[in-house]
């Protein structure tokens, strides 16, 4: 039953970032029209020519992989800064449509964790490298 949980999780996830993040592109869901604060932050990450496209390419690839079930952990890694801005985008800017950004951090929360073992090396405190260099220069394995 987990298992399916996971796979529910992980497919609902990557459409939402496949879709929206082609809606970025291709603009088939209709959206309501901003103004003030809303509306200037995302006419500044559009103006900026690489920002938005750039987001939304990050968005499709990530809910790509998703989809796959192919380096989950990466995209979850990789959406983790996408997910912050778009909760606080929602938070500070937009509060009215906080629902969808909760569902995403619930289920990214959710994934993290089913995968947690896949990140237990970057969660590691005092972290080593795998080969460390000697005082000549040549790269020596660490034992352990």
């Amino acid at each position: 039953m987990k298992t399916k949980g996971i796979l529910a999780a992980r497919i609902l996830l990557g459409l939402i970032f496949f879709v929206f993040g082609l809606n970025g592109f291709f603009h088939f869901l209709p959206q309501p029209p901003m103004s003030g604060p809303p509306a200037e932050f995302a006419g500044a990450l559009f103006a900026s020519g690489y920002m938005f496209p750039l987001i939304k390419g990050t968005e499709v690839i990530a809910g790509i992989l998703l989809l796959s079930g192919r380096l989950v952990p990466l995209a979850l890694t990789v959406l983790a800064p996408v997910v912050v801005n778009i909760v606080a985008f929602h938070l500070f800017l937009a509060p009215a449509g906080l629902g969808l950004p909760l569902l995403v951090v619930a289920l990214g929360v959710f994934l993290a964790w089913s995968y947690r073992s896949s990140f237990a090396g970057v969660l590691r405190v005092n972290a080593q490298p795998d080969a460390a260099v000697d005082r000549a220069g040549a790269a020596t394995a660490r034992t352990a």
